[in-house]
């Protein structure tokens, strides 16, 4: 079986503890294995269609929940943003620097996000398709990771399809901001399958450098003959293997580089890539041995891995500021509880709860929030044993496994050696402890970052951070499927097992597509909340009735959750603007104070409130709440433009409420305040249009010019500008320049009332009254409601000899204000007898 005289040696070495010669013919099978498999390929493509087809409901599905915050209101998606604007701000826009910041740093996920934009705008149908291709490509990605684990067709078929239906991923692929972490997950296995890489090049370069003692063959067959180096001089190997080596490290790096900017835990790969190299590739058994193999194999990864980490961690905390984020109480109670048994019973719980979810995942909600789960205050809780019992167990197993890591020996690898053809292939070879690792490993270690060990986290639970621990979960599944296929020695028993395992893929399908559904829409999607978090998925549900014009239905969701959760400011604040649309002006105001009263630094609260006070007459207070809502100061609140844009609004109303008392001096001086103030994020031109107003009311033409110019420069199309230069053209006698001004926000505002009744005016003012009237008419149905326009009308067309149907008008006028004589008396004077 061994010629000495053959021009071929081949070798191959189990753990380099066996004779080469006695396993040449395990060789012959060990090559047949390695061979690419047809049915894998097959594997993979049908759990890759299986996770398309079940997201296929979600293409017509719109935005909800974050996606509205992440993507719709997000100044950094849209293109008009400098591209350099996403590298300094969180996933939500705020910039890392500023104390609100959620400090959630994910600059490519919002850069799919911008490019998304650039195709389609905000069409929600784009952004859902880029993700379910993602959770296909994951799949595929996380399929073939299964088949290098397995090698067998069976578990790796469970495993990727068990990973393509879970409904515990709906979050992520049926909510856009879920991308963060399907993308994170993409690198994340990208990232390990090139560490693999770069083991087997590492390997190759330690073990085909030279004779290693091992390959001295003291089998009879051959004579004693020691085995010559692989490539001829004893210790040099080709560049290229060196390249190859360093190539798949350094892809390892960038790998975890891109899964960590595209959310933040994809970092932990590093640590996942160590463990795996230290206990399975490197067989350490104990700390010795670590050091005896340092030097040898490991001194290259330790450096390296530990200088990518500070590296990484390092730069993201120089980017975003060592301080850590704030985050409000109800977002995770239990860390915001005085006591230690409160916050430890807490925070030992949710790791149990999320495994729960990934074993039962009927219960699902956008939001864990509040007391969704509550806090464990006393040990005497029963949740406690449950506690006791998941960690003993997983103790337990671990101990199990350590004796397990301890006791082996042999290499989960097989490298074979032709030395005719001066080449060398590694290929692995897992056994049940090496399985055992490694989903343990991509199970914890990216949850640690959200399981408040380290810091404490903006949420109890949420859906889409398990998207990576559950391929670890899933290959448990798999294996242990596996395992009770090979005990079971009847066909009755593997077929009842087969059909356990369909029965439980088709029920996760069932549920995915169902909870697909949910996150159709908002309304939907907060309906189906209701069980988990009452409070929120109420008031939530409150904006939507109120935005639909269900009045009397959002009344009702928001006092129930109020009825929940007294202390909900957005809640207070949200039905305060609904008594104002409803013009309850008393109950408003409550309700604006009890905001204010639970968030005393509620921008938007108290600039409602004095838009309150000023619609009742209330001007001394209204100024009083508006000064003080430009004075509030927003460090450490989530949403630090919107406070700011606040403040500038609350002195652009005090402006206007001096301008309507007549005392444009102050009201010039205040908006002038604003102007100075403005951050750069904020709409200017109906600031820089009122000023000019201003202007134009003290007969300062040039300044009013000027500041209606600068209105019109930062946005062309603003129709009060058009209007107000076009009156302040008319005032300079510039009668041809202010009609054409007139006629251009005409073809800008066809629908708009105001443009005609501006329009007609200005004719009437020239005597030109049945033009004036025309436009008028025109206004006055576009506005049948608004009295000043009817009444204008009425006038312009008695002035125009059209009595009759200057009659109309009045009559409407009257029944508009029926305590006003005025449009009686006019219309009596215009000769017509008034009816009975």
């Amino acid at each position: 079986m061994c010629n000495a005289q053959s021009g071929a040696y081949q070798y191959c070495i189990f753990g380099y503890h066996e004779h080469l010669c006695e396993k040449l013919e395990t060789l012959k099978s060990v090559r047949k294995q390695c061979r690419p498999n047809g049915s894998m390929d097959r594997i993979v493509l049908l759990c890759s269609v299986l996770a398309f087809l079940l997201y296929l409901n979600t293409l017509d599905a719109d935005f909800a929940y974050d996606d509205c915050r992440a993507i719709k209101t997000n100044p950094d998606v849209q293109p008009s943003t400098p591209l350099s604007q996403i590298f300094v701000d969180d996933f939500w826009g705020t910039p890392l620097t500023h104390s609100g910041s959620h400090k959630s740093y994910r600059p490519l996920t919002v850069l799919s996000f911008r490019l998304n934009v650039l195709l389609h705008d905000l069409k929600p149908f784009g952004f859902h398709l880029v993700n379910i291709l993602l959770h296909t490509a994951a799949t595929a990605l996380f399929t073939k990771f299964a088949r290098t684990i397995f090698r067998q067709t069976f578990p790796c078929a469970i495993s990727g399809a068990i990973f393509a239906s879970h409904p515990i991923h709906t979050e992520a692929v049926a909510g856009v901001v879920g991308r963060a972490d399907i993308g994170s997950s993409i690198f994340f296995l990208l990232a390990f399958l090139a560490y693999r890489k770069y083991l087997i090049f590492r390997t190759i370069s330690i073990h085909g450098s030279g004779t290693h003692p091992k390959l001295k063959s003291e089998s009879p067959s051959c004579s004693g003959r020691s085995t010559p180096s692989i490539y001829g001089d004893g210790s040099q190997i080709p560049p290229s293997v060196l390249v190859k080596k360093y190539l798949f490290l350094g892809c390892t790096i960038c790998c975890a580089l891109f899964s960590m900017l595209t959310k933040e835990h994809g970092v932990t790969i590093l640590a996942v890539c160590y463990v795996y190299d230290v206990f399975i590739h490197s067989r350490v058994r104990s700390i010795s041995d670590f050091i005896q193999k340092f030097s040898k194999s490991l001194m290259e990864p330790t450096l390296v891995v530990a200088l990518a980490v500070s590296s990484l961690i390092g730069g993201r905390l120089l980017i975003m500021g060592t301080k850590p984020p704030e985050f409000s109480p109800s977002d995770n109670p239990a860390s915001d509880s005085d006591s230690i048994i409160t916050r430890t019973c807490t925070f030992l719980y949710l790791p149990v709860f999320n495994f729960w979810l990934l074993l039962n995942p009927s219960l699902l909600s956008f939001d864990w929030s509040m007391e969704s789960i509550p806090t464990v205050n006393s040990i005497y809780d029963p949740r406690n044993y449950l506690t006791l019992v998941f960690y003993c167990s997983l103790a337990y197993f671990m101990k199990k496994l350590c004796e397990k890591l301890g006791e082996r020996r042999k290499s989960p690898f097989r490298i074979t050696y032709d030395l005719e053809k001066l080449n060398i292939s590694v290929n692995y070879f897992y056994d049940g402890v090496d399985i055992a690792v490694i989903c343990l490993l991509i199970v914890i270690v990216p949850f640690i970052p959200a399981s408040n060990l380290f810091f404490y986290v903006g949420f109890v639970v949420a859906e889409r951070i398990l998207y990576i621990p559950s391929m670890g979960f899933c290959l448990m599944i798999g294996y242990g499927c596996d395992l009770l296929r090979k005990w079971s020695r009847s066909e009755t028993k593997k077929n009842l097992l087969l059909s356990a395992i369909i029965l439980l893929i088709s029920v996760f399908c069932a549920r995915t597509v169902t909870r697909n559904i949910d996150w159709s829409n908002e309304e939907k999607l907060y309906r189906a909340g209701i069980a988990v978090n009452p409070p929120k998925a109420y008031g939530n549900l409150a904006n939507i009735f109120s935005a639909q014009g269900k009045k009397s239905e959002a009344e009702w969701a928001y006092k129930k959750a109020l009825s929940y959760r007294t202390n909900m400011a957005d809640v207070h604040y949200n039905l305060g603007i609904l008594y104002q649309e409803l013009k309850r002006y008393d109950e408003a105001i409550t309700s604006y104070k009890n905001a204010i009263n639970y968030r005393p630094r509620m921008a938007v609260a108290h600039l409602n409130l004095g838009l309150v006070y000023a619609l009742l007459g209330k001007k001394e207070e209204a100024v009083e709440v508006y000064l003080k809502c430009s004075k509030l100061d927003g460090s450490g609140l989530k949403d630090p433009r919107t406070h700011e844009s606040t403040k500038i609004s609350a002195l652009f109303n005090l402006g206007r409420l001096y301008a309507d008392e007549g005392l444009y001096h102050k009201a010039i001086e205040v908006y002038s305040d604003a102007i100075h103030k403005m951050p750069s994020h904020y709409q200017p031109q109906s600031l820089y249009n009122m000023l000019g107003e201003a202007y134009f009311k003290l007969d300062q033409l040039e300044e009013a010019e000027y500041w209606y110019k600068e209105a019109l420069r930062v946005k062309p199309d603003h129709i009060p500008a058009h209007l107000t230069y076009a009156k302040l053209l008319a005032r300079q006698s510039k009668s041809v320049e202010a009609e054409e001004w007139f006629i251009k926000v005409r073809e800008l505002a066809p629908s708009d009332s105001t443009v005609y009744h501006h329009y007609g005016q200005f004719l009437s003012e020239t005597d030109r009254h049945p033009e004036a009237a025309e436009l008028y008419i025109i206004a006055a149905q576009l506005a049948p409601s608004e009295y000043e326009t009817v009444f204008n009308a009425a006038n312009t067309l008695r002035q125009a000899g059209r009595n009759k149907e200057a009659e109309h008008f009045y009559r409407q006028a009257v029944q508009l204000r029926p305590n006003v004589s005025f449009p009686i008396f006019v219309y009596q004077d215009s000769g017509v007898e008034f009816p009975p």
